[in-house]
């Protein structure tokens, strides 16, 4: 059957439609996405603004549109930090429920790291052994570690790298200050939060997701997306070290210059390689494994079981 998934983040809205059977491997059928960036229509007391707010509803009526095209019988919807937290989430989602007909689900930092979780298992398979999980989005970081298909700890942290840039990287570059503050902020709030995943001790793999992962593995060497999903992909944390000095001083401008950086991402690039770095660090590892599926796959997957 044919299914979809939109998928509301901090920085896009994904629709994801994909031949899936349960057993079987879900075949990408199309995409479509916008960059809305809901985290710059956030205002300073945190609620979503209107503009944003309409184009949501906007984007979604169109999602319906293409998901209608390609025979979707079966269409999920889900938001992440950015309407999670908004003082004003709930309004936002009924109007787009008004406007739409669709239900988007609001999906606890938890049970992102768990879904994510559950793709790059699928993914990877049980020879992996036990996985860490790291996941940075544009509202927060998730981390999960565990052998099974559910994680054994499961955290979210707010440290997605559109908040970062948003809240502790202004300016274009930001100043060097600012580079270190942020640095220190990153990690001594990572730092709080990694007791439940430390003590499952090293895995066996410890994998990355998200354009993040994959844009920072890019400009560190890895193989750019022309070869495939398939092709193998790690990000290592000696180059990204190497590397952070040089992405603290560039404009978005010049990061998007870069190989793998999009130009809407290019600013939140720095925040991304700080929280990469810092995590890597804290936790011991060399080096993550780029996995090409996470959450909207993870979605997916969940469906799946529940029809079989």
């Amino acid at each position: 059957m044919r299914l979809g998934v939109i998928d509301v983040g901090s920085n896009t809205v994904h629709l994801l439609v994909v031949d899936a059977h349960p057993g079987a491997q879900p075949l990408p059928a199309s995409k479509h996405k916008i960059e809305l960036r809901l985290s710059e229509h956030v205002m300073d007391d945190g609620r979503i603004a209107d503009e944003g707010r309409d184009r949501l509803a906007q984007f979604v009526s169109e999602c319906l549109a293409v998901a209608e095209d390609q025979g979707v019988e079966d269409l999920k919807g889900f938001v992440t930090s950015a309407l999670r937290e908004a003082p004003n989430g709930a309004d936002v989602l009924a109007h787009v429920a008004e406007r739409t007909g669709v239900l988007l689900d609001v999906l606890p930092g938890e049970d992102e790291a768990r879904l994510t979780f559950l793709a790059v298992r699928r993914w990877f398979g049980w020879s992996a052994g036990t996985l860490l999980v790291a996941d940075i989005g544009g509202g927060s970081l998730e981390l999960a570690v565990g052998m099974d298909e559910d994680p054994d700890a499961a955290v979210s942290v707010p440290l997605g790298a559109g908040r970062v840039t948003r809240d502790l990287l202004p300016g274009d570059p930001p100043s060097l200050d600012d580079a270190r503050e942020a640095r220190r902020v990153v990690r001594a709030t990572i730092a709080k939060e990694l007791r439940p995943i430390a003590k499952n001790g090293a895995p066996d793999k410890a994998v990355g997701t998200s354009k993040t992962m994959r844009s920072l593995a890019r400009i560190c060497g890895a193989a750019p997306s022309s070869e495939g999903m398939y092709a193998p992909r790690v990000l290592s944390r000696e180059a990204l070290s190497a590397r952070l000095p040089q992405i603290a001083t560039m404009s978005a401008a010049e990061r998007a210059d870069l190989p793998g950086v999009s130009t809407s991402r290019a600013r939140q690039l720095l925040a991304g390689a700080i929280v990469a770095e810092a995590t890597m660090d804290l936790l011991g590892l060399d080096q993550l494994e780029i996995c090409p599926w996470a959450l909207r796959e993870g979605i997916l997957l969940r469906h799946l079981d529940r029809m079989g």
